[in-house]
């Protein structure tokens, strides 16, 4: 009970909790859309391609995240098109975009005069008890954002996740959607990056829906219940990691390969013992 004794004495636990349960939320709706789409590479493209803007912030002094969410709103779209155009294979275009990013942000890094490496541990780990209320503010802001577009859009994008050609044909947008969501797929990473960092953050966002997807195989099921299980997930690694002096990231991500190791579990005992009943 150490953690939530401390929570109303210490600021910055206030911040890491909200921020918990606030990139559980975005990550989980999200995460449905790019597990289903099964775009994860792209996921992965965009997070490391931030890493790229995090390293320019830093060499000119302005806000890192201002930075990366540039660099990773463009990297998104970038791959969007180049994918639909046909001018350069997805996969492709993911793995040119991930390199660069992290060459680019690597080099702007060393050229920042008095550079340390714990300036990149920060953002490639996270770090979490850095969140400030501007943090917080810009992350409840996506949560709205994202819940209301997930209470009035779900059905077109669910459709946009199985079958653009299916949805073309009932007239949805499909190429206005699939920029929209790219771009808010990379929001939404690079907002969480102080929680779980550029390496582990892909985890968060495809985890709890492949945890939700082995009970379920509804879309609107795994959309509404794979936030539930990515906050709960954020929040007992925060209070491991404090108990016990681990890395609140490395805490999240075993937490949540755990879970999923147990729901495996569980569901291949069901199949098991069905034919029996």
């Amino acid at each position: 009970m150490g953690f939530f004794s401390d929570l109303i004495q210490y600021g910055y636990l206030a911040n890491a909790l909200t921020a918990c349960v606030l990139s559980g939320i975005t990550c989980g709706v999200i995460g449905t859309y790019v597990v289903c789409r099964r775009m994860v590479f792209l996921a992965g493209g965009i997070t490391h391609a931030s890493f790229g803007g995090l390293g320019i912030a830093f060499y000119l002094g302005i806000n890192p995240i201002a930075g990366a969410m540039l660099f990773a709103v463009m990297s998104a779209l970038g791959i969007e098109w180049a994918g639909s155009r046909g001018r350069i294979r997805e996969d492709s275009a993911i793995g040119i975009i991930w390199s660069v990013g992290m060459a680019v942000g690597a080099l702007f890094m060393s050229l920042r005069p008095g550079y340390t490496s714990g300036d990149l541990s920060a953002y490639l780990f996270g770090s979490i008890v850095t969140v400030t209320d501007s943090d917080v503010a810009a992350l409840a802001a996506l949560t709205l954002l994202i819940i209301a577009g997930a209470l009035l859009w779900l059905r077109p994008v669910m459709y946009v996740a199985f079958d653009r050609d299916f949805a073309r044909s009932r007239g949805i947008p499909t190429r206005v959607i699939s920029y929209l969501m790219a771009a808010l797929v990379a929001v939404t990473i690079v907002l969480s990056i102080r929680i779980m960092g550029i390496v582990l953050l892909i985890s968060l966002v495809t985890m709890p829906v492949v945890i939700v997807n082995t009970l379920s195989r509804s879309y609107r099921t795994i959309a509404f219940t794979a936030p539930l299980v990515a906050v709960a997930a954020n929040v007992a690694g925060l209070v491991a990691s404090y108990n016990f002096e681990v890395p609140p990231g490395a805490a999240i991500i075993f937490t949540l390969t755990l879970t999923l190791i147990i729901v495996k579990l569980l569901s291949l005992r069901s199949k098991k013992l069905r034919p029996a009943a």
